[in-house]
């Protein structure tokens, strides 16, 4: 196991209620226990961060947890990111480093979180390095589906783009480019986070739908690390029904 940074390191786990697609679904129940509690005990468990807390616009969700003891947040329900509300938290408590952990990502294992900060420390660029996420190898049905963002990676690093297309495109057939799907983990430096909520609002991040090209546009880069461990971001019922199989079989 990675011994943590010498950085005070905080997860933040972004949990709101109110699910367009699948309502309720951070309280929904998956393999014997709702999704958030398997986000929530995989993060405390991991041995990474100095803290934990769950940011959220709900009553509900925030009863819910603490009755388990958990450290929760209640943030306005006007934030329209995950971003914006890891940023919230950060006004209230201080660290070096924030950790954005989807509380829709009941797969998330340590090796994740292990990744995810390994450029903060690397030798010849952690004082580069202000925003990380984390990639894994693409499989042959995600290449060209929408729902999973695909990202190209630079010589040392730092994301080129990222995209619900097809990137990058194998003009000639040949059969030997590599996908890499982008998995919604972030880390940001003190600094970064602040800035986020202050920079211009970005066309590619409209029109992809992506907030992490906000990043990109305006001159910040993501440095991605990757991982050999997919998950799936529950969205569906769908979804549901297919993590809750994998939550079962590792067990």
């Amino acid at each position: 196991m990675e011994t943590k940074t010498s950085h005070r390191v905080l997860g933040v786990i972004p949990a709101r209620l109110a699910s367009t697609r699948l309502p309720r679904k951070v309280l929904r129940e998956i393999a014997g226990r709702p999704m958030l509690a398997w986000v929530y005990e995989t993060a405390v468990s991991a041995g990474v961060f100095d803290a934990v807390i769950v940011a959220t616009d709900s009553n509900e969700v925030a009863d819910f947890g603490r009755a388990r003891g958990w450290d929760v947040r209640l943030t306005s329900p006007d934030l329209p990111s995950g971003t914006d509300r890891v940023h919230a938290i950060a006004q209230q408590e201080p660290a070096d480093i924030y950790v954005n952990i989807q509380g829709d990502e009941p797969l998330l294992r340590r090796e994740h979180f292990e990744a995810l900060l390994r450029p903060f420390t690397r030798p010849g660029l952690a004082g580069k390095v202000k925003v990380t996420t984390v990639m894994t190898p693409c499989t042959p049905d995600n290449i060209a589906n929408p729902n999973a963002v695909k990202v190209v990676v630079a010589c040392d690093g730092h994301a080129l783009y990222f995209s619900r297309t097809t990137i990058p495109w194998d003009r000639d057939a040949s059969g030997d480019v590599a996908y890499w799907k982008h998995l919604g983990l972030y880390a940001y430096r003190k600094s970064a986070l602040d800035g986020f909520p202050t920079l211009p609002a970005s066309r590619l991040e409209a029109a992809e739908r992506l907030e992490q090209l906000r990043f990109l546009e305006n001159g910040i880069d993501l440095y991605v690390e990757p991982v050999p461990y997919d998950t799936i971001g529950v969205d569906t019922e769908a979804d549901l029904s297919a993590v809750a199989a994998l939550l079962r079989q590792r067990r």
